[in-house]
């Protein structure tokens, strides 16, 4: 062996050479060279596709398998033969799999594997290197006098006999085994680095060996010494006391003799292809154990291998070759397990590995050789593009640390320009190639990655000096691609007459298409081109269709204008629909250069509008006319929620939908137009309504003919339902029509009171025939209960029923009729319609108990029977309030109510109860009474318990009329307690006369034998009457007050004796009766048959005639 630190000994990782030459040192032993050998070094490489452009194929394959594979396979051969090292992979494969492996990759025969095989082994041998670097060393021992040392490194391989037999031969242990092991030209040796326990050396040697079974690699340390002065070893002396110490012991030694610092031994048999590891220096003997550590870089490799195998093509050909036929080998096995993602059996990466060691292939060619290869697979091949990603990435990290040949240089650019194109034209064709899936973004964000990555890298910066900017680039292709897909559409969509129909088919087809593109772009594409190069293909790719769109819009309406007609105008209707929503997508443009062609699009439908309309209006008319016709009216669900109305009602505001929805689809931007617009439409909302309304009415009549009366009137409740629910379906078209956004718009162009003068008054018409619709079969409904009401009422009270019936079971009929009739229209009715007929019907109720109460001849019975129509009043009001779920109080209670109410409880009440009534009434009078017209009168009243008396103490009379005709009058008091009924017993007193007095002071007591029960009865009270006194005539009238028994003091409190009240002195103004005033006086005087009634009307009778009160 001899040094090769002249061409191969490096202060860095610029190792590498080209492919083709082979490292400078020469063999030990002479070997000749074959003259094929030095041929096939020296000729140029031929072009492999130098073919016959006719060639048959088989003649082809044949062809390339004699030129391209067998060379490949006899290197692979080569390289099983004579393997070096262990692969990186943890599992081991023997010859016999590599060989089995490389047959089913590169398609060999046996005969033809054998015949190869046996080529191979008469080739010549390779020399075996192995190709260390000492990179650097860490921890080292400090052997100099100052505690640093003077490293360098010796480096040998030796075989095991010749290293036992140099031990032997010493005569006693020695630390060194290089130094004597082998001659001085078998020993390589670093640099020395001066002064330091932690050297950097990146050194690399190339060792020959003759086999790896029994040889060892030895890397021995050691510290250079040198000699020196005695002053400079006193100066060492002083600066540092520790160099004492060491100075005794160099004293011991000879002249001249370095230190050891370590050694290193590895078997070669144990070593992989290639190692990159930190080893521990051994100690010879145990005073410094830990004497650190140092870093190494071996490498099996070949030297001189025979070149006739591949016709001297380089090793990477050779290399790119047989990578690019193991990945097409393995991708072909795959059975539809997606992508190729770089991984490689055991077998062939075993392979790759032992052939770019033998050959040196540094990683940088080898990353290339990958590269090269990959971006072709990816051309023909499923390749993951994510594994070119990962090639870029290394190459841009080697590009900094190593130096490619130039053509290897050639070649990267070239593959890197030619991958750009590729990829370009692939992101032209991004909708074919990457559909908008899941599956399918992943891979256009790695391809735009890829070719991102590409223009950053400092190798493409550097091969490609010219300008390249991807953004225009990717802009460009994208352009073109969209321009190219609109083009093939159109033609995929061209008519295939031309029936007008036809084309306006053909664009509406070619729209939606559109449509979708853009809605990709927006929603999946852009979010990816974004990401990876910046590109805002959304508005590339929108602006570019709203050009090509617009001219071919404006082309197809050129040809029908002035020929529209309603099937025409239906063909447009969708092709509006995708113009608009493409239109609106404008709102996602990040930039806008210019104004789009498609803004003013609608203008070229104005004259389809109208047909439109029409379209929507007729549709809708004849979905309600069938709607009808099949409805049975009767409601669509019963139950806990009940739907009271029928099916034509629920269809019709189905129907009315799609108008409100054509409103919402056309959005037509000009705002008087636009308003015009919803005068249209709800104008034909209100026809089909009025119209509903018509057929419905028919509907009813149709099914009723052969009906009975309830069915009949069954069906008119489902009808007044009906009519209710689109009356609340008319009540919120403003809001569906969003009339409040239309007045925004055109509050410039049109005024308040146009808008709410057309658009209100048109609904307000509507709703006005609703109402009247709804109220006119309300009306019919009532009538009907009305009459039937009316029927039981005068059952009830007709004169021969009332002695056979309690006033309990007369009204039980009536009362179950409402019950059955009232609870099914609340059943059937909705709440508003029921409480609409409550009304009516209550107030109808009161007037017919009225007629009834009120006959023209007053007959005996009187009194039961209004007894009767008061319960029954009562049952009504309860019926018709029904705790509070009907009509509420203030309704029921109205003036006829109130009426009816006092006319039936006076009736119902017997004469006594009437005359208590009528004395009650009295008593109130005088409360509220005020002034002294007539007069007054001054009483002490007090009652005692103790004796039961009442007393009454008459002290005067004030300011009373002249009744004689000297202008003054003769007044007496007379006392009375009423009513009759009460104090039968207790007769009336007078006071004395008091002549010619208007003013008389009487100054009486009168004391009155009743019990307390007497006086707390109802209507118990004194009468005070104040008479003048006549010799020849009766007595005039003064007049008259009346003093309720229940406030002289000691008539209220509980039962029982109380003490003796202090007598109350009460003054009471004397009043006089209005004659034929009081209704409770006419009823008395009504019951003839009753003595007591009589008498008491005569009596008040008399009071009346004599009263001076006016009629």
């Amino acid at each position: 062996m001899m040094p090769s630190q002249d061409r191969f000994s490096t202060t860095g990782d610029n190792l590498l050479q080209p492919p083709d030459q082979t490292h400078g040192s020469t063999r030990n032993r002479t070997r000749q060279s074959s003259p094929g050998r030095k041929l096939g070094m020296t000729r140029k490489q031929k072009d492999r596709r130098d073919f016959k452009e006719n060639e048959n194929p088989e003649e082809k394959g044949k062809r390339h398998k004699e030129q391209e594979l067998k060379p490949l396979y006899k290197e692979l051969l080569y390289t099983i033969t004579h393997k070096l090292g262990k692969p990186a992979s943890a599992e081991v494969f023997t010859d016999n799999q590599l060989h089995q492996y490389i047959r089913e990759a590169f398609s060999m025969a046996e005969d033809e594997h054998q015949s190869l095989t046996e080529r191979v082994q008469f080739t010549e041998p390779p020399v075996y290197c192995l190709m260390a670097t000492v990179k650097e060393a860490k921890g080292i021992l400090g052997k100099d006098i100052s505690g640093f040392s003077d490293p360098y490194c010796l480096l040998t391989i030796l075989e095991d006999e010749k290293e036992s037999t140099t031990r032997r031969s010493r005569p006693k242990p020695r630390k060194a085994v290089v130094k004597d092991a082998v001659s001085d030209e078998e020993v390589y040796t670093t640099d020395t680095k001066k002064q330091t326990l932690n050297p950097i050396w990146n050194q690399t040697f190339v060792l020959e060996f003759e086999e790896t079974a029994r040889a060892s690699f030895h890397m021995e340390m050691w510290d250079k010494d040198e000699e020196v002065s005695l002053a400079q070893k006193l100066e060492e002396i002083r600066t540092n006391f520790h160099g004492l110490r060491r100075m005794i012991k160099d004293a011991k030694k000879l002249k001249g003799q370095d230190d050891f610092l370590g050694s290193i031994v590895l078997r070669l048999k144990d070593l992989h292809c290639t190692e990159d590891n930190w080893y521990v220096l051994e100690p010879r003997t145990e005073t410094y154990p830990d004497r650190g550590q140092c870093h190494l870089q071996l490498k099996f490799t070949h030297k001189e291998r025979d070149g006739t195998l591949s016709a001297g093509r380089s090793a990477y050909v050779n290399y790119c070759g047989i990578l690019q036929q193991f990945v097409q080998s393995h991708i072909s096995k795959q059975q539809g397990g997606g992508p190729w993602k770089g991984d490689l059996c055991g077998e062939g990466q075993t392979l790759l590995e032992l052939y770019a060691t033998q050959n040196d292939l540094s990683p940088f060619l080898q990353d290339l050789a990958k590269w090269v290869a990959y971006s072709k697979l990816y051309q023909s091949l499923e390749v993951d593009s994510s594994l070119l990603l990962q090639q870029l990435t290394s190459i841009e990290y080697h590009w900094h640390q190593q130096e490619l040949p130039y053509q290897q240089k050639q070649e990267l650019g070239d593959s890197l320009h030619g991958f750009l194109q590729y990829g370009l034209c692939l992101v032209a064709k991004y909708r074919d190639i990457f559909p908008p899936t899941q599956d399918a973004n992943p891979r256009l964000h790695t391809l735009l990655r890829i070719l991102s990555q590409i223009c950053k890298t400092r190798a493409f910066q550097k091969l490609n000096p010219a300008q390249f900017d991807l953004h225009d680039k990717v802009n460009d292709a994208v352009h073109s691609g969209t321009q190219e897909w609109f083009t093939i559409k159109k033609g995929l969509h061209q008519p295939m007459t031309k029936d007008l129909t036809a084309t306006v088919s053909a664009l509406s087809r070619l729209i939606g298409e559109v449509q979708e593109d853009i809605k990709h772009n927006k929603d999946s594409w852009n979010r990816v081109f974004v990401s990876a190069v910046q590109v805002d293909v959304f508005t590339v790719v929108y602006q570019k269709l709203d050009s090509l769109l617009a001219g071919e819009v404006r082309e197809t309406l050129n040809l029908l204008e002035g020929k529209m007609e309603q099937s025409l105008a239906n063909g447009l209707f969708p092709l509006y629909l995708s113009l608009q929503a493409i239109h609106k997508d404008k709102a996602f443009l990040q930039k806008r250069v210019k104004l789009l062609e498609l803004t003013n699009f609608h203008e070229g439908f104005r004259e389809a509008l109208p047909y439109w309309l029409n379209k929507a209006f007729s549709t809708t008319q004849d979905r309600v006319e069938r709607a009808v016709q099949v409805d049975q009216l009767q409601p669509l669900q019963s139950g806990m929620v009940p739907i009271k109305h029928s099916s034509s009602a629920v269809d019709l505001v189905a129907c009315i939908q799609p108008i409100c929805q054509l409103w919402e689809q056309l959005s037509w931007p000009e705002p008087e137009e636009a308003f015009m617009l919803m005068v249209k439409l709800t104008e034909d909302v209100c026809k089909i309504v009025v119209n509903y309304c018509r057929i419905l009415k028919e509907r009813v009549r149709v099914l009723s003919e052969n009906s009975d009366h309830s069915s009949a009137v069954n069906r008119l409740c489902v009808v007044v339902n009906d009519l209710e629910h689109l009356r609340s379906v008319l009540t919120r078209l403003p809001q569906q029509l969003n009339w409040a956004g239309l007045r925004e718009r055109t509050r410039d162009v049109i005024g308040d009171p146009q808008f709410h003068n057309v658009l209100p008054s048109q609904l307000q018409h509507t709703q006005g025939v609703l109402n009247r619709e709804i109220r006119s079969a309300l009306e019919t409904v009532g009538r009907k209960l009305n009459s039937d009401i009316e029927t039981y009422v005068r059952s009830m009270s007709t004169r021969h029923r009332l002695p056979s019936k309690s006033t309990e079971d007369a009204v039980v009929p009536l009362m179950k009729f409402l019950e059955k009739e009232l609870q099914y229209m609340n059943e059937n009715l909705v709440q508003e319609n029921f409480n609409s007929l409550l009304t009516p019907l209550w107030t109808n109720s009161i007037r017919t108990l009225y007629q009834v109460a009120t006959p023209q001849k007053l007959e005996g019975g009187l009194m039961v029977f209004c007894q009767r129509l008061q319960y029954t009043l009562q049952c009504l009001e309860q019926c018709f309030y029904a705790e509070g779920n009907g009509l509420p109080l203030d309704t029921l209670h109205t003036d006829d109510y109130k009426t009816l109410k006092s006319h039936l409880t006076h009736n119902s009440l017997n004469c006594q109860q009437l005359i208590e009534k009528f004395l009650d009434r009295k008593v109130w009078e005088q409360k509220v009474y005020s002034g002294e017209k007539y007069g007054a009168v001054t009483l002490i009243a007090s009652y005692r318990r103790s004796d039961l008396r009442l007393r009454v103490e008459v002290l005067n009379a004030a300011n009373l009329l002249p009744m004689d005709s000297n202008g003054s009058s003769d007044p007496f008091v007379q006392l009375c307690l009423e009513p009759r009924h009460v104090f039968p017993e207790v007769e009336p007193r007078n006071t004395q006369i008091k002549n010619c007095d208007l003013n008389p002071l009487f100054d009486e007591a009168f004391e009155f034998m009743v019990s307390v029960e007497q006086c707390q009865a109802a209507g118990a009270c004194l009468v005070v009457t104040v008479l003048d006194y006549d010799t020849l005539r009766t007595d005039d009238f003064e007049g008259e007050a009346f003093l309720a028994l229940k406030a002289v003091p000691g008539v209220g409190g509980g039962p029982g004796l109380q003490p003796d009240p202090s007598p109350a002195q009460i003054r009471l103004p004397l009043i006089h009766p209005k004659p034929n005033d009081d209704s409770i006086l006419k009823l008395l005087e009504s019951r003839r048959g009753e003595r007591e009634a009589q008498v008491f009307v005569k009596k008040r009778r008399q009071r009346e005639k004599q009263s001076q009160e006016k009629q």
